[in-house]
């Protein structure tokens, strides 16, 4: 999902995306509470908490999905929408499905098609193209649903629990290879997660939020192996950092 965000004037422009004081209720129930979450260029911050805690309300009013009933949205840039399901359509190839927000827009499909195939060896989707997502396991239709992403913009995207559905192993695979892409090509990625671990390994930042409503508990940097994550996976401070995490609930 793509969608071009108008341009607000932003007293801070360090900030591509700034959430201030949102809240939000459905028929009276309040979901969210005096949400405040900034996101600059470039970095990799993930909102955290239980399921039902409003993450992919948040998303919603990022995108204008939703209208918040109260606080400030300051949004510069084009936000890509990546969803938990891959919502690739099945009747179409993977080619056809990559490029589909660019044949919405009407960009020229000739051209779209030759700057989707420039980019599917570096995203393992080589050799794919004419393939239908039946064909596909779980992590290969996960990238294609990201390329398809980042096609519409390479600005800010927006990942709602990408890997939740995949089994352990080929999690694993993915949070590496979205690391991978994310260093390549630069882009901005605001990624929701209810895994602890993930959140660690990923993030130069995370939001802890917690339900009933949802408001923001904590905000935690993430300061260690910022440029080997990697080697975060087994080291004792993503250990203490999961235990204070669990605390917080």
């Amino acid at each position: 999902m793509h969608l071009q965000m108008n341009s607000y004037q932003n007293k801070d422009q360090s900030f591509l995306i700034s959430l201030r004081n949102i809240n939000k209720s459905f028929d009276d129930k309040r979901i969210l509470k005096d949400i405040s979450i900034n996101i600059a260029k470039g970095e990799f911050v993930s909102i955290l908490g239980p399921s039902g805690c409003g993450k992919s309300t948040i998303f919603n009013i990022i995108t204008g999905l939703e209208k918040q009933d109260s606080g400030d949205l300051l949004v510069s840039g084009d936000i890509g929408y990546m969803q938990q399901k891959d919502l690739l359509l099945p009747w179409k190839s993977i080619i056809e499905n990559v490029v589909l927000p660019l044949d919405i827009k009407g960009k020229n499909k000739k051209e779209s098609r030759q700057r989707a195939k420039s980019y599917m060896e570096m995203m393992g989707l080589e050799g794919y193209g004419e393939k239908y997502p039946y064909q596909l396991s779980g992590g290969m239709k996960q990238r294609a649903s990201f390329l398809r992403t980042f096609l519409s913009t390479d600005e800010i995207m927006l990942l709602d629990e990408p890997f939740g559905a995949l089994d352990s192993i080929t999690k694993s695979k993915m949070q590496k290879w979205l690391l991978e892409m994310k260093n390549s090509l630069n882009t901005t990625i605001l990624f929701i997660t209810h895994d602890i671990e993930e959140a660690i390994f990923l993030s130069d930042r995370i939001y802890v939020m917690d339900s009933r409503p949802g408001i923001i508990k904590e905000e935690i940097y993430l300061d260690f192996f910022k440029e080997y994550k990697e080697k975060r996976l087994l080291s004792k401070e993503l250990l203490n950092i999961k235990e204070d995490i669990l605390r917080i609930f």
